[in-house]
């Protein structure tokens, strides 16, 4: 199948080309509307119902008409001199606010997008008086818009209402300031722009730049990042497609991870070819340049193939997670990594094919034998003292793993720790107010005896809940229309994102709802805080079921591929020792030495699935390498070292690609620790482990790694070993 593939590619360049190009023109233009209408913003709502703050979510909607796609930003207003808010100047918020509540908001034009590719958000924003401060210092006001926070358009819908409200309250005499989580994203966003461009275009600059070093020529340096633009314009629109047909939701972070996943993964195939088409070239002068690309991309697509379906099997696993954000990422990267594989054994190919020789143009390297360098002199050093090159790498691994001594979840949203306008607007809203008047914890009753509720009926219940310690202030009770449901908000003194809140809700206020509950009804706790103490209970039960299984199918890829049952075993070792390297390092930054909350709870099992499989990529092509250099003829560590030496420029410079493409995470607000973590695991899994760890191993083990089928040495060397230099090591290294 696989040779198959990548023979018709190779005999029909141009054809293949040709569909890519249109399919990834296409794909790339409908797949931002698409993702949009997949993208689920309440975090709430990947949870199952079984748990408290998810089943309270669904009353809401249910029992009170809450719109699931709403997004509430609490507008302040204030007198522009500072003085207290008069009867006359209530009178005049409430007039403005009516004004604006009738005003259509219409969504900017974007430029740069057709018409017809962009969903129009344009809409009427609802507007409600909140509560005024007991110093009478501003007044709250509680706007509704439709739509994910994280869409552009709605994005765009917010700074145009912003802008309006501001200039309005302006003339009359007011100030205003906004908060919430649009806010916040807006402000942000804004905030991060510049960066965020930057960012990318330095990784672009840097990506292009390691290939001009590694190929000297201009289509080696600027092809890789074409055929993944494409490839990844396919992978979009087939994710949105995959979703809209079986009815999943993407987290809004999704697709911008896809995008980098396949960035990273997508040049690493394609330098994998091009290093070994190369090599190929190099051996065999006389081939046509089509043949050596049919044969070298049958033979490097089997390894290609195996280090994707590692990628997929390992990310497939997250269907096993209860939380639904873990859910449905692991299908979403799994289609998008199938479908950069489909790329790979058939784009890619055919651009070698269509190029030939001219892929390496300007550079003459193709015309003579490549110099002893450093990846000649790591191989020698690796097979001639395989003992100390093991017990530095382990050394250093476990003293970064040291960092996982004392770890802790941080459940918050990943604040940037930037002073935004919504952020100021929130912190002047807390000194007159409890935090939790913005973004309140709400419990939820409801009749369960057919009867119907009464707020005296309730009373117990709502003065239970004043007497929680941290509880600020509790609101009167509000029953629908039926009165067989009821809300209470109440308003924690802390931080609704923070650590402080989530142990009250899942602590105290619980315990006071189980107490207090009048018989015959029943009560759940929802809010932010509920949700995010929620997901804290649902990852940690994830965590136990996910790690054992994916590190078991990814076993069992390594079992089937590399025939052999020490082999998996010491690549499952050395990837599992990467990952506590890994993680005790981003601990050691971020929480001991930064003093963040603790990790982001989503980064142990991301970077588990992550750092394991991609890292596994690299295992694979040494693991590989070092297979196929023991079927010569030889010692064993003399063929560690030719391997090391013909596979370190390909490792390495695509681990440095994929962990540059991890970096940008950094211009993502929130994503920081994401993106140190992601781009040191691809370094040590590139550089550490399988350049230096995995190769100590085997020159140590020699030709016992692959038992129980021992790869036999051949009387005839490989073709495209011709013109490589023997390896000399000393007598007393030879293994066999």
């Amino acid at each position: 199948m696989i040779r198959a593939l990548t023979g018709y590619s190779t005999r029909h360049p141009w054809k293949v080309i040709a569909l890519w190009a249109v399919l990834g023109v296409a794909l790339s233009a409908l797949a931002p509307i698409l993702i949009a209408r997949v993208t689920q913003s309440q975090t709430g709502d990947f949870l199952p119902r079984s748990y408290d703050s998810a089943a309270a979510l669904h009353i809401a909607r249910e029992q009170f008409g809450e719109d699931p796609d709403a997004t509430t930003v609490t507008v302040l207003v204030a007198r522009s001199d500072g003085k207290e808010l008069s009867a006359a100047d209530h009178k005049l918020v409430e007039a403005e606010a009516a004004k604006l509540s009738q005003r259509r908001v219409v969504m900017p034009r974007q430029n740069d997008m057709p018409e017809f590719l962009v969903q129009d958000r344009s809409q009427t924003p609802r507007i409600a008086p909140a509560m005024t401060a007991p110093d009478r210092s501003f007044q709250l006001l509680t706007v509704q818009l439709t739509g994910n926070p994280t869409d552009i358009g709605v994005q765009d819908v917010y700074r145009t209402f912003r802008d309006a409200a501001r200039t309005q309250f302006a003339e009359a005499g007011m100030r205003t300031g906004f908060t919430g989580s649009l806010a916040d994203a807006v402000d942000t966003t804004d905030a991060h722009d510049t960066a965020a461009k930057v960012g990318s275009a330095l990784v672009m600059a840097f990506i292009v730049l390691l290939n001009v070093l590694a190929f000297r020529s201009v289509l080696a340096a600027l092809l890789p990042l074409l055929a993944v633009a494409l490839i990844g314009g396919v992978a979009g629109g087939a994710v949105a497609g995959a979703a809209l047909l079986t009815g999943h939701k993407l987290d809004a972070s999704t697709p911008s991870l896809i995008q980098v996943v396949l960035l990273g993964i997508g040049i690493d195939y394609l330098l994998f070819l091009l290093f070994r088409f190369r090599e190929h070239l190099r051996g065999r002068p006389e081939q046509s340049a089509r043949e050596a690309a049919q044969q070298v991309s049958g033979r490097v697509g089997t390894a290609i193939t195996s280090a994707a379906l590692t990628i997929v099997a390992a990310f497939s696993t997250l269907g096993l997670a209860t939380f639904g954000q873990f859910r449905s990422l692991g299908p979403a990267i799994a289609v998008a990594v199938l479908v950069m594989l489909l790329g790979s054994l058939t784009l890619m190919p055919a651009l070698l094919a269509a190029a030939g020789r001219k892929m390496f143009w300007p550079s003459k390297t193709l015309r003579h034998k490549p110099r002893e360098g450093r990846a000649a002199r790591l191989g020698v050093l690796v097979a001639r003292r395989p003992l100390t090159m093991l017990a530095a790498s382990v050394a250093l691994l476990a003293a970064l793993a040291a960092g996982l001594i004392g770890m802790r979840m941080d459940y918050g949203r990943g604040d940037s720790g930037d002073t935004t306008p919504a952020a100021a607007t929130a912190a002047e809203i807390s000194r007159a107010l409890p935090a939790g008047v913005s973004d309140p914890t709400t419990v939820f009753v409801t009749a369960k005896d057919g009867g119907t509720l009464t707020a005296d009926r309730l009373g117990g219940l709502s003065r239970g809940l004043a007497q929680v310690k941290g509880v600020g202030q509790v609101a009167p009770t509000v029953l629908n229309e039926d009165r067989r449901a009821a809300r209470i908000d109440l308003y924690p003194t802390a931080d609704p994102q923070s650590q402080q809140a989530r142990d009250l809700v899942s602590g105290p206020i619980r315990d006071a709802v189980a107490r207090h509950t009048p018989a015959g009804t029943t009560a759940h706790v929802g809010g932010t805080a509920a949700i995010f103490a929620d997901i804290s209970a649902a990852v940690d039960h994830d965590l136990r079921i996910v790690f054992p299984v994916a590190a078991a199918l990814i076993a069992l890829i390594l079992l089937l591929l590399l025939r052999s049952l020490l082999a998996p075993v010491v690549l499952m070792l050395s990837v599992g020792l990467g990952f506590a390297a890994t993680l005790g390092a981003a601990t050691l930054l971020f929480q001991h030495g930064l003093g963040k909350p603790g990790v982001s709870f989503t980064l142990p099992l991301v970077l588990f699935l992550f750092v394991v499989a991609l890292g596994t990529d690299y295992n694979i092509l040494i693991s590989d390498r070092i297979r196929e250099e023991m079927q010569q003829p030889g010692p064993a560590r003399a063929a560690v070292a030719r391997a090391v030496r013909h596979t370190t420029p390909a490792i390495a410079t695509a681990g440095l690609v994929l962990a540059g493409s991890f970096a940008t995470l950094a211009t993502t607000p929130g994503s920081e620790q994401v993106a140190f973590a992601m781009a040191l695991g691809i370094m040590l899994s590139a550089l550490v482990l399988s350049l230096v760890l995995v190769p100590a191993l085997a020159a140590l083990l020699g030709r016992t790694l692959w038992w129980p089928v021992r790869p036999r040495p051949t009387t005839g060397g490989h073709p495209e070993h011709r013109t490589t230099e023997p390896v000399r090591l000393p007598d007393q290294v030879t293994t066999y």
